[in-house]
This record gives C-alpha cells, structure tokens and sequence, in this order.
C-alpha cells in the first residue's frame, strides 16, 4: 500500500490531470457519473505509473493539454468523464 504522502502527490495528480480535461470530478461525483470509489481506484491506478515527475511536468507545461500522455493510468476514465 502506498504510503500517505504518494497517496497525497497522486490525488493531486489525478485532479490536475482530471482540470486539465476540463472535468470536474467533485461534481462528476455529485451528479452520479462518478462514485468515490472510482476517484479512490483512479489514484492507486495514478501511484502505479512509471512517470509522475514527467507527469507533474507535463501539467505545469500547458495551462489545457486537451489530451493525456499516453502512459497516463487513467486515460479511459478522464475519455468517460470529458465533457
């Protein structure tokens, strides 16, 4: 089990990456097209990945990258969830 500070670093990641698609997941969960279960399993899928430097990069590079790197763990969901 990842410790609590990977744990905080990657739902920081999830919900950069998450803004960066323009998704809300605060209100994707409110609105039912999400549960916190799938917010929890998409941050153990984010503390799997190989580039979280080159991730947190990635996002401080472009203000809307519109898209996911393609190691992202959780490209399909933010796919689901894009408005």
């Amino acid at each position: 089990m990842p410790d609590r500070d990977t744990l905080r670093r990657h739902a920081d990641l999830v919900d950069r990456m998450a803004s960066a698609q323009d998704i809300d997941l605060q209100e994707a969960a409110i609105h039912g097209d999400l549960t916190t279960d799938e917010i929890s399993d998409a941050v153990l899928r984010c503390t799997d990945c190989p580039n979280p430097g080159h991730c947190a990069q990635f996002l401080a590079r472009a203000a809307k990258p519109g898209n996911t790197p393609e190691y992202c763990r959780n490209q399909e969901l933010f796919a689901r969830l894009t408005p």
